[in-house]
């Protein structure tokens, strides 16, 4: 299966989710690419859309590479990923600097995108989180991670790709996992879309102000 872009994507896994309507889900985004799918997520629910901010730490040679990803939060949670670190011999002072280098983008995206606007709480809440494709699941961990500190009714992940062998271990961290193409052999979530451009900011901001004006908290 391949996607023409992120908003086909979003509008084939809202037909996978139309069971959550009438339950009143939030549904959160994982900037940037993952805004655009949850856009029509959020449309299709009549659901308000918030964000999650979570970077990737990625191998300085290899930035594509995550070997772990840092969440946003009173006390930012940070997930490693091990097996990568050990490979790339990856130093804990180097992994510490590049650590700090992505929670200053975190508060540019967080001052750029939401301003002075409230998020929205999660406890008690269906919560319905969503990027545009997994690799190797760190940045993803790392925000069910977050968000199930929050206390959520049920936890839902919701990707339009993602490997089968990342999957497995996301399953428990999640109540529900909705992912429509899992193969076993992956190189990168951009092979299975036919556009998969940079999602902009200005993008971005125009997604929230057009899913808040119709979406109820």
């Amino acid at each position: 299966m391949s996607f023409a872009n992120r908003k086909d994507a979003g509008s084939r896994l809202a037909a996978a989710l139309t069971g959550y309507r009438g339950k009143c889900p939030v549904v959160i985004a994982l900037p940037r690419g993952g805004v655009a799918v949850a856009a029509e997520i959020a449309r299709a629910l009549d659901a308000p859309l918030d964000l999650l901010f979570v970077q990737k730490i990625g191998v300085p040679f290899h930035s594509e590479l995550a070997m772990g990803a840092i969440v946003d939060g009173p006390e930012p949670i940070i997930v490693r990923n091990e097996n990568v670190i050990r490979q790339a011999r990856i130093r804990d002072r180097e992994f510490s600097a590049i650590c700090r280098s992505q929670q200053m983008e975190i508060e540019r995206r967080k001052r750029l995108y939401l301003g002075n606007r409230n998020t929205i709480p999660l406890a008690g809440r269906v919560v319905i989180v969503v990027d545009d494709g997994i690799a190797t699941g760190s940045t993803v961990k790392a925000a069910l991670k977050a968000i199930r500190n929050q206390g959520p009714q049920e936890l839902v992940l919701a990707v339009p790709v993602a490997p089968a062998v990342s999957l497995e271990e996301l399953e428990r961290n999640v109540d529900a996992l909705i992912c429509l193409e899992a193969p076993f052999v992956f190189r990168a979530v951009g092979h299975f879309y036919d556009d998969f451009r940079q999602v902009s900011d200005a993008e971005v901001i125009s997604a929230l102000e057009v899913a808040n004006q119709s979406g109820s908290a």
